[in-house]
């Protein structure tokens, strides 16, 4: 199946790939790529244990998804065994710093081992017998640690706190699927592109395991106090998902970006204290901001990073990925949904 060209770059956009697995579809990032995927015409498959992802994500797209309710491992045993994909999306694991702190073993076992199994499963799982799928697997921006250098390249060293400190599980897990992706392609040539998600956000995000915008903004719309971690001054760089769901399947369908990694987001840093500012400013209302401390928050010993932004020129040379959606716009629409879902939850 052909269709129209991916984003501009150097690279030359292949065809759309016609039959999609998406893992973890059902999830904020999932959802948002399998109703791209399906706008240009893919077949889609997904596979969510829906721990975290849910249903109604994939409302939009009833009667043209497969959803097989299943951990990732179990599925490509059981019911994806033997079928045949042109691209498969790794997007499942365990995400948010609340959720990684409160279960550490799930989250590492969850992450590495089912990275580990769709690699595997991908080398036999391409359009004809013998031939391997292409892999998105979506890693994060959590792999560089707290490392001070600012942009992050590709290329930089990565630092991490103590194995005691279950803050770093998260990245440690990520960096080994990364080295998994890179090892199966130069060994077996696994046509593999890792994406580092750098605070990806937009509607259908929720704030339950700690991310921090639709936190604020549920805030803001209940008029109570929008709680910063610390003193507020940490940055990060907050980007659209209507704007990284097409770079994924930009960098899957250019082949000269197999066994690289990209980092994947904005490169326009505001601290937490501004975007608590901007949502109230944005929304209005009667909203507060209240600081709280690390200790209170995550238990004692917890470690935050001063700042997160990447360097954008590999990612942009490739397929010419260039953020578009402001934070304004995204603040406003995830208002609006959660709008709707207290809407759709009262009786």
């Amino acid at each position: 199946m052909t269709g129209a060209p991916s984003q501009a770059g150097s690279g030359t956009p292949e065809a759309i790939p016609a039959r999609c697995l998406v893992t973890g579809g059902a999830g904020f990032i999932g959802s948002h790529l399998v109703d791209h995927l399906l706008s240009l015409g893919a077949g889609v498959v997904v596979v969510d244990d829906l721990s975290t992802g849910r249903r109604e994500n994939l409302a939009g797209a009833a009667g043209r998804v497969e959803l097989i309710e299943s951990d990732v491992e179990a599925a490509l045993r059981g019911p994806l065994a033997g079928a045949r994909f042109d691209a498969i999306f790794h997007l499942a694991a365990s995400v948010g710093v609340r959720r990684v702190v409160e279960r550490p073993i799930e989250s590492i076992e969850s992450n590495v081992g089912g990275a580990g199994a769709v690699f595997r499963y991908a080398m036999d799982a391409g359009p004809t017998p013998g031939t391997p799928a292409r892999v998105l697997f979506a890693s994060s921006s959590e792999v560089y640690g707290k490392s001070t250098h600012s942009p992050f390249t590709e290329t930089d060293d990565c630092l991490y706190g103590p194995t005691s400190a279950r803050r770093w599980s998260y990245a440690a897990g990520k960096a080994l699927g990364e080295h998994l992706a890179l090892a199966h392609h130069e060994l077996h040539g696994l046509p593999v592109v890792v994406a580092r998600l750098f605070n990806t956000v937009g509607p259908r995000q929720v704030g339950e395991y700690g991310m921090v915008l639709p936190r604020f903004v549920r805030a803001a719309l209940e008029g109570t106090p929008l709680t910063v971690h610390g003193d507020g001054a940490q940055s990060r760089c907050f980007c659209d998902v209507r704007d990284v769901a097409p770079a994924l399947v930009s960098l899957v369908r250019s082949g000269a970006c197999a066994g690289k990694v990209f980092n994947v987001g904005s490169d326009q840093p505001i601290t937490m204290m501004d975007l608590a500012g901007l949502v109230i400013e944005t929304l209005g209302g009667e909203a507060r901001i209240r600081l709280i401390p690390y200790d209170e928050a995550f238990g004692p010993g917890f470690e935050d990073l001063r700042q997160r932004r990447p360097d954008l020129t590999r990612v942009k040379g490739a397929i010419g990925f260039a953020p578009s959606i402001p934070l304004r716009r995204t603040i406003l629409d995830v208002a609006e949904h959660i709008r709707q879902d207290a809407t759709r939850e009262s009786p």
